[in-house]
């Protein structure tokens, strides 16, 4: 794994695990952070060796969102889309169609672009004292990142506005309650608890993992009579592929698979 500077990239098996570690700022990103994370996504992204990726945060908390003191040293020719467009959307969108999954371990604050990030995740876990924030309208911005993409597809339209005008900071248990979440642990247990869970995930079928993945992204887009066709070729490749043919012979055979992903 390559050498970060505002980042942490470890292996622990075929799980890869990327922190954002500009403890001192509560992880807001900074020109550093958003080129080193694209660069960390798309190393871990392109390591056949990796079946599940975790995005976290060092210290205090997953991500603080963007650094404010960079913002305010922004020259005059300074343009936020150039920036939303050019730096955060590539990273955001190499995740959404990595071929292995990718788990947010979310601890303490995910605020602003950081619960984008968050959401923007496969799957996600939460420390019990974790909490989703929308920060935007106390400084007069709207969400970005895909916030709202993600918020109005979780929630609904008018939750979803109530969530970003109010400013709620949504605490874990209520994550879960209305799906921003798919577990919440204890805090001191949360990279363990989500290590054990990609643990258990890598040993999937790596093509299932992907293609089911690829597929419910395409499932939020498209009809239903287009979802059939994009499944029906995605099973295809799944069917005729070598560990289709490695889960049959090790189930009669009464073992555990030997999964090349391909």
């Amino acid at each position: 794994m390559g050498k970060y500077q505002s980042i942490l990239v470890e292996r622990q098996g075929n799980t890869a695990v990327v922190s954002l570690n500009r403890t001192g700022s509560l992880n807001a990103f900074n020109a550093e952070l958003r080129r080193e994370l694209r660069l960390a996504v798309r190393e871990v992204n392109d390591d056949p060796a990796v079946r599940v990726a975790i995005l976290t945060g060092a210290g205090r908390a997953f991500c603080a969102g963007a650094d404010l003191a960079e913002s305010a040293e922004a020259g005059e020719d300074f343009r936020v889309e150039d920036q939303l467009n050019g730096e955060y959307k590539p990273v955001l969108l190499e995740m959404n169609s990595a071929p292995q999954p990718w788990i947010a371990a979310v601890n303490g604050a995910a605020a602003g672009i950081g619960s984008a990030f968050a959401m923007n995740c496969d799957l996600v876990v939460m420390a019990d004292d974790a909490y989703l924030y929308q920060a935007f309208t106390a400084i007069g911005l709207v969400p970005d990142g895909g916030a709202t993409w993600h918020l109005a597809r979780t929630l609904g339209r008018q939750r979803a506005y109530e969530v970003i005008v109010s400013g709620e900071k949504i605490r874990a248990q209520k994550c879960l309650d209305w799906g921003l979440c798919n577990r919440v642990v204890p805090a001191s247990e949360l990279l363990e608890q989500t290590l054990q869970w990609a643990g258990e995930l890598a040993t999937k079928s790596p093509l299932a993992l992907r293609y089911a993945k690829q597929a419910l992204n395409s499932a939020m887009e498209k009809s239903m009579g287009e979802t059939i066709s994009h499944e029906a070729a995605l099973q295809h490749i799944c069917l005729t592929s070598d560990d289709a043919s490695e889960g049959v012979t090790a189930f009669l055979e009464k073992r555990a698979p030997r999964w090349q992903g391909r």
